[in-house]
């Protein structure tokens, strides 16, 4: 059977990065790896999950293990639905749909509004998985750099005359920079999709992980109108997860956005896995209605605030000069520019030959650029490790 002759066309635009083959070789505890946007498994809450499972299972019963309605548990759509409500924002469950993390929720929105020839600006160096999750859509990418300070958003206004129909964005601790978008940006950015009639993509994975700084209003609330009849609306399409700040391997995100925009993607996610996981989803709120969310947070600050602190400190004390990075107020990356004559791609077989792991910088830009840069993850390993890891990295350099 020759199935290449099989496979679609787009298959062709789906690629295997670098971060998928670097995960073979970081899942190895020998490795200390700086490559995947991993949480630290040690801080997982295994003893109040146990509890809370135990507690779903006497309330619920075979109910929590059985099919459920593909928007999600209304409960938990209610819980999501007020955390995000404000005087000015007033968010209903209708608005709310619940994921199997927010990687699901990306796809969702690449499948309902973009087809081949649409154009979407994105970040440059931007979030990989969304350029797998989209680039078989036949999307044309329009990419626009990223600083110190977010996306640029003075140099999207000229390539409207391209007319996008979206941007992507992450506005807080981006990935792969660890930039946070200013407030005159986040207006600015808004302003261009009230405008123009554009969407806006806000994946706001981080947000609740700040270690430094005052936290800025999403592009959600700056957006956001009621009218009269007190029902939403907004051109941002918000996707959030519980995978950084509760654990991953639950894998329930949500969207929160128009109720048209929410009928089209639930339908979308009936074809692809007619629900999220029903005792996940049971977990997750068991947890919520525990208070476990802001009991846990304040030691997830407190942890990945002294690694990236450590990450910094170590790269200060051992990477060469000439070389630079950001210094991220939260989430989990930062960013280093090395010398124009280093290559960090060829860097890395030497790095892993010292069991040593990071991703580098030019898998995640649209144009060729970012050779001589590299994502560093913190939040995985612990000081130690870390400066060891930094060490080892800087004698390489």
């Amino acid at each position: 059977m020759n199935w290449s002759a099989c496979f679609a066309q787009r298959t062709a635009l789906m690629k295997s990065g670098a971060l998928r083959e670097l995960m073979k070789v970081t899942s190895r505890p020998e490795v200390i790896s700086f490559a995947g946007g991993l949480p630290a498994a040690d801080l997982f809450p295994v003893a109040q999950i146990k509890s809370a499972l135990s507690a779903v299972l006497a309330a619920w019963g075979g109910q929590a293990l059985q099919y459920s309605e593909t928007p999600g548990l209304p409960e938990l759509r209610d819980w999501i639905a007020g955390r995000f409500s404000l005087a000015r924002l007033r968010v209903a469950r209708e608005n709310v749909l619940i994921t199997t993390g927010a990687q699901q929720a990306l796809d969702l929105v690449g499948r309902i509004l973009l087809q081949k020839g649409d154009r979407v600006i994105v970040e440059n160096p931007t979030y990989l998985a969304l350029l797998s999750a989209w680039r078989p859509t036949g999307v044309e990418f329009l990419p626009v750099a990223c600083d110190a300070h977010g996306i640029q958003a003075e140099k999207c206004k000229p390539l409207m005359k391209l007319k996008p129909k979206a941007l992507y964005c992450v506005p807080n601790f981006q990935n792969p920079k660890g930039a946070t978008l200013t407030l005159s940006r986040r207006k600015k950015l808004v302003a261009l999709a009230r405008q123009h009639s554009m969407a806006i993509i806000e994946d706001n994975p981080y947000s609740e992980l700040r270690y430094s700084g005052s936290a800025l209003p999403n592009l959600l609330e700056l957006d956001a109108r009621n009218g009269a009849s007190s029902e939403y609306e907004s051109h941002v399409i918000y996707a959030g997860t519980f995978s950084k700040v509760l654990m991953p391997g639950l894998r329930v995100g949500w969207v929160i956005a128009a109720r048209p925009v929410i009928e089209k993607l639930t339908l979308a996610k009936q074809a692809a896995d007619l629900h999220t996981s029903t005792l996940s989803q049971h977990l997750a709120l068991e947890l919520l209605r525990r208070g476990f969310l802001e009991e846990f947070l304040p030691t997830l600050r407190e942890q990945y605030g002294r690694r990236r602190d450590a990450m910094l400190e170590a790269l200060e004390k051992y990477f060469p000069k000439g070389a630079t990075w950001t210094t991220p107020e939260g989430g989990f990356f930062l960013w280093v520019t090395l010398p124009k004559r280093v290559n960090a791609s060829q860097l890395l077989p030497a790095a892993l030959g010292q069991r040593v792991a990071f991703v580098p910088g030019e898998e995640f830009h649209l144009n060729g650029e970012g050779k001589n840069t590299m994502r560093l993850n913190f939040t995985n390993a612990p000081p130690a490790r870390i400066e060891e890891g930094i060490r080892k990295l800087g004698r390489l350099l």
